[in-house]
């Protein structure tokens, strides 16, 4: 896996799982953001998330999502 996003509350945090995949993260971002997407400090609007992991995809990178994850408390 070269990136991988998971989902929360109409976010999503981007992880970088590879060299090949913050190599090409770095051709997506300003080098301001770089720091921040290698230690994983990274979240951005779901939609955005999507259409970022569609491109990855479609350039050959292996992509994981996790999906969203709701917690219910029963008191």
């Amino acid at each position: 896996m070269d990136i991988c996003f998971a989902a929360a509350n109409n976010k999503t945090q981007l992880r970088v799982e590879s060299v090949h995949g913050m190599l090409w993260l770095q051709t997506h971002f300003e080098s301001v953001h770089w720091e921040a997407i290698a230690s994983q400090q990274v979240i951005i609007p779901s939609p955005n998330a999507e259409m970022l992991a569609k491109d990855a995809a479609e350039a050959g990178l292996a992509v994981s999502s996790i999906p969203s994850i709701t917690f219910s408390s029963k008191y």
